[in-house]
């Protein structure tokens, strides 16, 4: 939420630090490094590696283990909608992109933790530990680019 900001004689100027010219600077910027062709590739394989991750257990075979297939649904739409949101509207979820890596880890020991007897299937760790991989992976790429911009950014203005 912005408020309007007041100049010297009393009268509202702006909207805040939403009329800063840094700001539009670093809006273009983001939208810049957002259309390029490797952040396209990126956020694009975070949603195809968010769906697979929520339908896995009907994939895999898996699904009849309650508590796994319920946490690979709920971590799978959850990396699936960061991704759209990086692909969608990336000037107000770029600060999530770090998220993927800690979900991805999840995704590596969610099989011992999660499963009840804990010993799951060959199955359900290949597929976790894989899956946990890539989206730790594809989550420190979103982060570069988007730590990339922004120090790009930073080192024209010195």
């Amino acid at each position: 939420m912005s408020y309007p900001q007041r100049s010297a004689t009393g009268s509202t100027t702006g909207t805040g630090m939403t009329s800063h010219p840094e700001m539009a600077e670093m809006r273009e910027r983001l939208e810049r490094t957002a259309s390029s062709g490797r952040a396209m590739a990126v956020e694009g394989l975070i949603v195809l590696a968010g769906l697979y991750v929520a339908i896995s257990p009907w994939a895999v075979h898996f699904a009849t283990q309650r508590n796994i297939t319920v946490n690979n649904l709920i971590i799978g739409l959850a990396i699936a909608l960061i991704g759209a949101g990086l692909t969608m509207v990336p000037e107000r979820t770029y600060r999530l992109a770090w998220v993927l890596a800690p979900l991805g880890l999840w995704l590596l020991i969610s099989p011992w933790v999660v499963t009840q007897t804990h010993s799951a299937r060959a199955g359900i760790v290949w597929n976790n530990c894989w899956m946990g991989a890539l989206v730790a992976l594809l989550g420190l790429a979103a982060t570069a680019l988007t730590l990339g911009a922004a120090r790009n950014g930073h080192a024209a203005h010195r």
